[in-house]
């Protein structure tokens, strides 16, 4: 059976990224999953279990609009039908990041690649790698260019299905951020997957965070995402990654273990950093991310 839980391995070595030091103020924590990968938030504040039930109920109501596996969510019945009337704004800004990355990455992030991810996945579930003949059939339904959204609809070409797997985590981060910095909140880590620094650790000059590099950042008001090509595979080897590129059909082919990259949202850097393992070379990151304000990359491994 193929390991297809996607960004699993970043949950648990870069992307887990809990706080390093101990703070002189008590950090309440909560520990539980979002969009299958494990959460976490960290915030020292008298009432840290109210804060804390009001963001979880926040990642529970837009896990409803993102999962994949979730047969009622929106992203499903998109999915399934091929079109959804009077999309949740969520959703719609949401693309519109994916569509400034698409074009950003000159089309290497592309949330289309769904069906050439499901044919990897039901091959190897299979025992077997799919045919280049199979890959080449997948293709014409790769192109996020040709996905149409605005607030009465979101329409796919037929046979084109997507995945926000690659942007959902750091998206949730951000919105639950928001929602906490509009009550006057701040100084609270959230870990979706992805990192999301409202303010910064109390009685710190930021939320110092581990790198599977074994560096670290500090983060204040600010977002990191590390992916790895190999954080998820589809063989039982552990060979095939699980990120693929969408002008080839083929797993990422990069010399990086992990690409770990820090912005304002956290959205933005997962979809980032997500792109950049498919990039050949530092140069073509370094030009991706001059595409946005005040992108970094942190690490590479």
């Amino acid at each position: 059976m193929p390991k297809v839980t996607r960004r699993r391995f970043l949950t648990l070595t870069a992307a887990a990224m809990m706080p390093l030091r101990a703070s002189a103020t008590t950090i309440t924590e909560w520990h539980g999953t979002a969009i299958g990968a494990e959460a976490a938030i960290y915030l020292s504040h008298p009432d840290a279990p109210a804060i804390i039930s009001r963001a979880v109920a926040e990642i529970e109501r837009l896990e409803g609009i993102f999962s994949l596996y979730r047969a009622n969510s929106a992203v499903a019945q998109l999915n399934t039908f091929g079109r959804l009337d009077a999309p949740p704004f969520e959703l719609l800004e949401c693309l519109a990041l994916c569509g400034r990355a698409h074009a950003a990455t000159q089309g290497l992030f592309d949330p289309t690649i769904q069906p050439l991810w499901q044919l990897y996945a039901m091959r190897f579930t299979e025992g077997r790698a799919p045919t280049s003949e199979q890959i080449a059939a997948t293709m014409p339904l790769i192109g996020f260019s040709r996905v149409t959204y605005d607030s009465s609809a979101i329409a796919l070409p037929a046979g084109t299905e997507l995945t926000l797997n690659g942007v959902a985590q750091g998206f949730i981060a951000d919105k639950v951020a928001e929602l906490l910095a509009a009550e006057g909140l701040t100084d609270i880590l959230i870990n979706t997957g992805e990192l999301r620094a409202l303010g910064q650790m109390p009685g710190a000059a930021g939320w110092p965070v581990k790198l599977v590099s074994g560096g670290e950042v500090s983060l204040a008001a600010r977002a990191l995402a590390t992916s790895s090509p190999f954080g998820t595979v589809f063989d039982q080897n552990g060979t095939v990654g699980h990120i693929l590129n969408p002008r080839t059909g083929l797993p990422a082919d990069t010399a990086w273990n992990s690409v770990s990259i820090s912005a304002p949202s956290a959205a933005l850097a997962d979809a980032m950093s997500t792109a950049a393992c498919l990039m050949p070379d530092m140069t073509a990151m370094q030009a991706s991310c001059a595409r946005f304000p005040d992108v970094r990359i942190e690490a590479l491994v």
